[in-house]
């Protein structure tokens, strides 16, 4: 099975946001979107969330 497109998003936030988010992804050596990608499939299964296995993305570090 060839794997699903992505599809583009944008949104706007707030510099100290976007501080953060590249600090955290720079630390687990990750793409800012695989990034956020892995802290919302965290923040789901944390809340019971249903997380499709197929839709996670790797939540191991990338080192």
């Amino acid at each position: 099975m060839s794997p699903e497109k992505s599809v583009g998003i944008s949104f706007r936030v707030t510099p100290g946001f976007k501080k953060l988010l590249e600090a955290a992804a720079a630390q687990e050596r990750r793409s800012l979107t695989n990034m956020l990608e892995v802290a919302l499939v965290d923040y789901c299964e944390r809340k019971g969330i249903l997380v499709d296995a197929q839709l996670a993305p790797t939540t191991g570090t990338a080192r």
